[in-house]
C-alpha cells in the first residue's frame, strides 16, 4: 500500500459541511452562554467554536 492509497478520500469518514455549520452554531450558543454567565471561562469554548467555523468554511 502506498502512502497515496493510505490517505485517499474514499477511506476517510465523510462529514458534510452542513454538520460543521450545526456544530459551529451549537458552539456559538455555548460560547455566548458562557460569556454571559461564566465570563471568566468563555475562552474554554472559543477553540471549538473557531475550529468548527474554519471547517465549515472549508479551509481545513
Amino acid at each position: 500500500m502506498t502512502s497515496k492509497d493510505a490517505v485517499s478520500a474514499d477511506t476517510q469518514p465523510h462529514t458534510t459541511r452542513r454538520n460543521y455549520w450545526i456544530f459551529f452554531l451549537i458552539s456559538l450558543v455555548i460560547f455566548i452562554l458562557m460569556l454571559i454567565f461564566m465570563n471568566q471561562w468563555f475562552w474554554v469554548s472559543m477553540p471549538f467554536m473557531l475550529t468548527f467555523l474554519v471547517m465549515a468554511l472549508g479551509y481545513m
